[in-house]
């Protein structure tokens, strides 16, 4: 099963990474999930200034990337580390709304 952190790792826009107004979380019935869309936007905006995903193995090297070379806290971490290894288990292109669907099931 693909994590969130596989799908943004490997799903590209233009040939570039995807940028957070392109993605959304719902779903498989395709109703958002604004908390952890918003989270997954904070990740995009914020932490993944500071690293490449093209860089990083694994959503947990990723995270310790992000440990010692920013002053996130920890929370704040932990969260990045549930958003990313949500099981993904299936994408919708939204195309009338340019958005890339990712499912969940929560």
């Amino acid at each position: 099963m693909q994590t969130v952190f596989d799908v943004l790792k490997s799903v590209s826009v233009n040939h570039q990474e995807v940028e957070s107004h392109q993605v959304v979380v719902t779903d498989a019935k395709g109703k958002p999930n604004g908390l952890l869309t918003d989270l997954l936007h904070d990740l995009i905006n914020n932490a993944l200034l500071f690293v490449s995903l093209k860089e990083m193995a694994t959503a947990p090297a990723l995270i310790e990337r992000l440990r010692s070379h920013t002053p996130l806290p920890d929370d704040v971490l932990s969260e990045y580390s549930k958003i990313l290894t949500e099981p993904c288990y299936g994408l919708n292109f939204a195309l009338q709304k340019a958005q890339i669907e990712l499912i969940v099931r929560r």
